[in-house]
C-alpha cells in the first residue's frame, strides 16, 4: 500500500502508520546498516513539505532545543488519564497494565487491540492485521500539529487542554500508532538513531551517496537544525546545502579540541607556534547579537539566554557590531575578590529560580575567544588570526567582559610556563590553537587545530575524560538497594555508537549516590540500547544521555571492554584502571564525550612515556 498521497487543496501528506512501521522495525534491530536502510526507505516516501517534522520526531523532539520553546509538559499521570479517556478503561486498570508491561505505550496498544478484536469478525481482524492503516488515517502532520498544540498550552486551564488534545489523538490512532505517540510524549521512543545516521540517510536519498554526508553535516554544523537542513535538501537539492552560512539567532555546532599533555608535541602538531589561551572552568557560550537583541546558547546549543540577564547586558554594551556571533566562557567569580570560581559554583546558579538573587550571589565574567560572524561576514573559513583581529575590533572590554587571556607561544617552555600560570589563576589549563592559513573554524568537528592541555596532578593519567553512562549495577553493603557502580562508554563517531570503557564506583559522595536512582530513572531500558556496544551486562541498561568527567590511574588493555577493540592488541579493547568520578557534565551532550580515537591516542602517548 502506498502511504504517500495528496489531499485535495492541501500539500502532500504522509500517514503516521509509515512512521509506526519504521519505528517497529528499528526497535527490532541493532545493526546500523539495517537502520540506515530503513531510514532511507522512510525519507524516500516522505514529502518534502513535512520531512522536517519527520526528522524532529526521529530525534524525539518537536523542534530544536535552541528555540527555547515549551516542552510537552505531560507527566505520567496525565498521560495515563488521557489513555484512559481514549480507550474507555479505568485509570487504575491502565496504570496497573502499564506497570506490568513496563511501558504506557505498550499498555495503550494492548487495550486498543483488545477492543479492536472484540468489535471485529475473524475475517475483519485478519484484514486489520495485514493492513496497518486505512484511508483517511492519521497523518504525520496532524500528529505533529496536535502535539505542538499540547506543548503550547500554557497557564490556567492548560492541563485540561493538554488532556483533551492528547486523549483525542490517542483515540483516533490505531493501536500501534498510539503506542509510539505515547512513547514520544514520554520521551522514550527507544529508536537508537543518532544524528549521524540521519545525516547519512539524507545524503543517500538527496545526493545519491553516503559519501555526501559531509555536505549535510557541514550545513548542520552551520545551523543546528537538522529538520531545517533536511527540508532544504529535499526542496532545493544537495547543492543548496553547500551555500549554508551562519545565521544570527541559530546556533552553530561548536568547534571541538583534541588533547595532549606534552608542550613540545602540542607545538609540533600546530605548526611551531600557537595562540595559547586560558581554558576557563566555566560554561562555554555562543553569543549572538542582532541590534539590541541577544541570544546565548550553551555548548549543547540550548537557549540559556534567560539564565544570564547580566551577560545579555554585557553583550549589548560590549559588542560594537550590529550583528555578530562570538564565543566565550561564562565563569563564576568571587564577588569580593574577583577571583575565578569552579564550574560547580556556576551550576548552582543554574538551579536557582530567582535569577536576580542568583546574579548577586554568583556574579559572572565573560572571556571571549572567537568570532564566527560579524556584520554579514562569515568568518568560519577565515584563519584564526583574522578571526581574532575581528574579535578585538568589535569588543569593548570592561571588568567582566573581556578577551580570554593569551599569549603567542613558539617554545615548549613558554607554553608550559603559561599553563602553570593559568592553573594558578584558577583555570583548568590552556587551549593551544593553530595560527596557520588553514586554521579555520571547524564547526562541530574535532581536529588538530585546537588542543587542550590540562592535567590532574593526583593521577598518572594525563587528563580527565568525559564518558557516557550506559548501565548501572546495584551496590552492596552500605550501598545495598541503590546503584553503586556505573558502566561508562566513549563515543565512536564513525559508527555513531557508544563503546564501553570502564565501571566506575569511586568518587561519588553519599549525596551523589542518593540522587542516582532518580537521575537515571528516565533513561532506564529493559534491553541494551541500540547505539550501545558492550560485552558486559549491567543490572540496568541506561540510554546514553548523561555525561560524567572521569579520571583514572592509567589506560590499560581489556579483553572485556569494546572501546578500541582490536586497535592496540588483537582481542582486547582499552579500559581505565582505577577510574574515579569527578563531576557530572550537564553542559555536554553524549556526542561531545571523549571519542574512542582520543582514548587510543592517549593510550599510545602513555606507552611512549613508559618507553622513555
Amino acid at each position: 500500500m502506498n502511504r504517500f498521497y495528496r489531499i485535495e487543496g492541501l500539500p502532500e501528506a504522509l500517514y503516521f502508520s509509515l512512521l509506526a512501521d519504521t519505528f517497529e522495525k528499528l526497535e527490532r534491530i541493532t545493526a546500523r546498516t539495517q537502520m540506515l536502510l530503513y531510514l532511507v526507505e522512510l525519507f524516500k516516501k516522505t514529502p518534502p513539505s513535512i520531512i522536517d517534522k519527520v526528522v524532529y520526531i526521529l530525534q524525539g523532539k518537536l523542534w530544536p532545543d535552541w528555540k527555547g520553546l515549551p516542552e510537552l509538559g505531560v507527566g505520567e499521570k496525565l498521560l495515563i488519564k488521557a489513555a484512559s479517556m481514549a480507550t474507555h478503561v479505568s485509570e487504575h486498570h491502565m496504570e496497573n497494565l502499564a506497570k506490568r508491561v513496563g511501558d504506557i505505550g505498550r499498555a495503550i496498544e494492548l487495550v486498543k487491540m483488545e477492543k479492536k478484536k472484540a468489535s471485529s469478525s475473524a475475517i475483519g481482524l485478519l484484514a486489520f492485521m495485514k493492513t496497518p492503516t486505512k484511508t483517511g488515517g492519521l497523518t504525520v502532520e496532524k500528529v505533529y500539529n496536535t502535539l505542538t498544540r499540547v506543548a503550547m498550552a500554557q497557564g490556567e486551564g492548560s492541563r485540561d487542554i493538554k488532556l483533551k488534545l492528547l486523549a483525542g489523538l490517542l483515540a483516533e490512532a490505531e493501536p500501534r500508532e498510539a503506542k509510539y505517540i505515547a512513547r514520544f510524549v514520554e520521551g522514550r521512543l527507544r529508536l537508537g538513531i543518532g544524528d549521524a545516521t540521519i545525516m547519512e540517510a539524507l545524503a543517500i536519498v538527496f545526493a545519491g551517496s553516503a559519501a555526501m554526508r559531509s555536505v549535510v553535516e557541514r550545513a548542520y554544523n552551520m545551523r543546528a537544525d537538522l529538520g531545517m537542513i533536511a527540508k532544504m535538501a529535499a526542496e532545493k537539492g544537495i547543492e543548496a546545502l553547500k551555500g549554508v552560512k551562519p545565521e544570527v539567532g541559530i546556533p552553530l555546532r561548536p568547534m571541538l579540541a583534541e588533547r595532549l599533555s606534552d608542550p613540545e608535541e602540542i607545538l609540533r602538531k600546530l605548526g611551531g607556534n600557537a595562540l595559547v589561551e586560558y581554558k576557563y572552568d566555566g560554561e562555554r557560550a555562543q553569543i549572538h547579537k542582532k541590534g539590541d537583541r541577544i541570544w546565548i546558547f550553551s555548548r549543547r546549543m540550548e537557549n540559556i539566554t534567560h539564565m544570564y540577564p547580566d551577560v545579555v547586558k554585557m553583550a549589548i554594551d560590549g559588542l560594537k557590531a550590529v550583528e555578530a556571533i562570538v564565543e566565550g566562557e561564562i565563569v563564576a567569580i568571587d564577588p569580593e575578590t574577583g577571583e575565578l570560581r569552579p564550574f560547580q559554583v556556576l551550576m548552582r546558579r543554574r538551579r536557582k529560580h530567582d535569577i536576580h538573587s542568583a546574579m548577586e550571589e554568583i556574579p559572572v565574567a565573560v572571556y571571549l575567544f572567537d568570532a564566527i560572524y560579524v556584520d554579514g561576514e562569515d568568518l568560519t573559513l577565515k584563519p584564526l588570526p583574522y578571526r581574532h583581529e575581528k574579535l578585538k575590533e568589535i569588543t569593548k572590554e570592561s571588568d567582566n567582559w573581556r578577551l580570554a587571556k593569551g599569549i603567542i607561544a613558539t617554545k615548549p617552555e613558554e607554553l608550559e610556563r603559561f599553563f602553570l600560570e593559568a592553573v594558578e589563576a584558577g583555570a583548568e589549563g590552556v587551549m593551544a590553537k593553530a595560527m596557520h592559513d588553514m586554521s579555520i573554524y571547524q564547526a562541530g568537528s574535532r581536529g588538530w587545530l585546537w588542543i587542550k592541555y590540562k592535567r590532574d596532578y593526583k593521577s598518572e593519567m594525563s587528563d580527565t575524560v568525559d564518558l557516557v553512562v550506559i548501565g548501572a549495577f546495584y551496590g552492596k553493603g552500605r550501598r545495598g538497594g541503590k546503584y553503586g557502580t556505573l558502566l561508562m562508554a566513549a563515543y565512536d563517531p564513525e559508527t555513531d555508537t557508544f563503546k564501553s570503557v570502564c565501571k566506575v564506583g569511586s568518587g561519588f559522595t553519599d549525596e551523589d549516590l542518593d540522587k542516582l536512582q532518580d537521575m537515571l530513572s528516565p533513561y532506564k531500558r529493559a534491553s541494551k540500547p541500540a547505539r550501545v556496544e558492550s560485552n558486559l551486562k549491567p543490572d540496568v541498561w541506561i540510554e546514553p544521555v548523561l555525561v560524567a568527567e572521569i579520571i583514572g590511574a592509567e589506560l590499560t588493555l581489556s579483553p572485556v571492554h569494546t572501546c578500541c577493540f582490536n586497535w592496540a592488541s588483537k582481542g582486547a579493547g582499552i579500559s581505565i584502571r582505577f577510574p574515579r568520578f569527578i563531576r557530572w557534565r550537564p553542559d555536554k551532550s553524549p556526542e561531545d564525550a571523549t571519542t574512542t580515537k582520543e582514548l587510543y591516542e592517549m593510550y599510545k602517548r602513555q606507552l611512549r612515556r613508559i618507553a622513555e
